[in-house]
């Protein structure tokens, strides 16, 4: 599986400064048409997989009063701005020329591991099943993650050890990339609502079908099989 996001690794931005946040002048020569937080928000957007309401509250109204503006500045790079109202999430993704013809990209393919596609599967199906159940905010427990990948090895793996690091891996990755949100408990995380947008209906059936080839089982068996991890309610309020 593929994703076209690039890498996000840095920590999360200093708050916006006070003073004259509208200034379109903040540096000598500067010829920028945007204000201060309008270039960090557009930054933020280049730098991360998404923002969001949750995660940057300032430049996620900064976004929405200027959606226009900073589309068009990432128009002007092949880019297209998608923004999600439900989820309050917004990304970059590569324009499609009309003619079929490729743009050039600032953006990386990134190729998810056989372990971080099993687990986006799995943190959708169990995103949805809470959500649906009234639970607004979903956690999740890295041991419980780990165990849960080990159910899709196939019959013919025998390297557990090696599995287990590349599933403990995959976990990371997913973490650095925001899709598991850190709480004050480093080995307990709260689902994004990203994932919904990442896995629609119809790319969630396609991971289906792709772990069925490779596991000679029924995928949505085996994924209703994985018990969900539980989960303590005083833990809700550990959250960062």
């Amino acid at each position: 599986m593929t994703d076209a996001w690039t890498d996000d690794r840095a920590a999360e931005e200093e708050p916006l400064p006070e003073g004259d946040v509208h200034s379109f002048s903040l540096f000598e020569g500067d010829e920028g048409g945007l204000t201060l937080g309008q270039r960090r928000t557009l930054v933020l957007l280049l730098k991360h997989r998404y923002i969001s309401a949750a995660l940057q509250p300032v430049e996620w109204r900064i976004l929405l009063e200027s959606q226009g503006l900073l589309r068009s500045r990432l128009n002007d790079v092949f880019l297209d701005l998608h923004v999600d109202l439900h989820y309050e999430v917004a990304f970059k993704r590569q324009a499609v020329a009309e003619g079929g013809d490729r743009f050039p990209t600032l953006l990386h393919d990134v190729s998810y591991t056989r372990e971080e596609t099993i687990l986006l599967v799995l943190l959708r199906q169990r995103f949805r099943s809470e959500r649906a159940n009234g639970h607004e905010i979903v956690i999740v427990d890295r041991d419980n993650l780990v165990d849960n990948v080990a159910h899709f090895r196939p019959e013919q793996a025998t390297d557990r050890s090696g599995d287990a690091r590349r599933a403990a891996a995959a976990v990371e990755s997913l973490a650095k990339a925001r899709v598991l949100l850190k709480t004050s408990d480093p080995d307990r995380f709260r689902i994004s609502a990203v994932i919904e947008v990442l896995l629609p209906v119809e790319r969630l059936g396609e991971l289906l079908k792709w772990l069925a080839d490779r596991n000679g089982e029924d995928p949505v068996e085996a994924v209703e099989a994985v018990e969900p991890a539980e989960v303590a309610e005083s833990s809700l309020e550990a959250v960062s």
